[in-house]
């Protein structure tokens, strides 16, 4: 029997969830949640609850993300979570970025999974998001690996996959594949897509090009292909991004708008 195996209706983990929830409250790293058939968060940890801004658990509980969460940022997560309720397929270390309140943007994987009762049925759903953070000194990447990441930074527009990377950097993908884990705590092909979609949020912040330029010097294959890709990591449309970025210039003209993610060669910068 596995972890998300149910007793009884209603929600009644093996494990209660209250129990978790108090067991997260010691991973500040990471943000945890149980969620029952509409979505609405039954337990959560200290971690989640300051991610979005509030002092109590009992702030959450009850509510859904698109309750606590503005716009796209709540709207997203809640539309995940009705996938997964919905066909009870897992969500698994999707990498997107969150936000901590006020204004904090953090990449993490966000894995979902489906609660079922003794029948079968979908009662709910467990998760956590994680933060991203490099698990070794990314100034211990081997001076030919760092050298072909380098470029590949320099150079988005390119079209590029994690076996063309491997050998540029005179590795097998397996190797490749570990490495980039070991410094980055992504996949290579998570890697390539956070590079991208810094670059193309610094674009939207920082300069007027049109959207479908953004997408092509990034190496999107199409404007609809990077409004998905955008939308779907940032919580928000790249359009939509750069106005919510342009209003809050307008609002304090000290700021020099949303910070920005870190470069995917160092520390990341980080609802679920």
């Amino acid at each position: 029997m596995n972890a998300t195996d149910v007793k009884s209706e209603p929600l009644s983990l093996l494990v209660p969830a209250d129990l978790l929830a108090e067991l997260f409250d010691h991973a500040p790293d990471l943000a945890f949640f149980v969620k029952d058939a509409t979505g609405r968060y039954v337990a959560v940890n200290e971690s989640l609850v300051k991610r979005h801004g509030y002092r109590h658990k009992s702030d959450v509980l009850g509510r859904r993300p698109c309750d606590i969460c503005p716009g796209d940022f709540g709207r997203v997560p809640t539309e995940q979570d009705a996938e997964v309720l919905r066909t009870g397929k897992p969500l698994i270390d999707h990498l997107e970025q969150q936000w901590y309140l006020p204004q904090n943007p953090v990449w993490c994987l966000t894995t979902k999974l489906p609660i079922r009762d003794a029948a079968g049925n979908i009662i709910g759903l467990i998760g956590i998001s994680r933060d991203v953070r490099a698990p070794v000194d990314p100034r211990r990447i081997p001076a030919q690996l760092a050298a072909v990441l380098d470029s590949f930074e320099q150079a988005l527009a390119e079209p590029v996959t994690p076996a063309i990377l491997a050998k540029r950097a005179g590795l097998t993908l397996s190797k490749f594949s570990r490495l980039i884990h070991l410094f980055f705590g992504l996949t290579p092909g998570q890697f390539i897509a956070r590079a991208r979609l810094i670059a193309a949020a610094r674009l939207l912040r920082e300069t007027d090009l049109d959207v479908c330029e953004i997408a092509q010097q990034c190496g999107f294959y199409d404007h609809s292909a990077f409004t998905r890709a955008f939308r779907s990591a940032m919580g928000v449309t790249p359009s939509g991004y750069r106005k919510a970025i342009r209003n809050l210039q307008a609002s304090d003209p000290e700021k020099d708008g949303a910070p920005s993610p870190a470069a995917p060669t160092g520390q990341p910068d980080k609802p679920a």
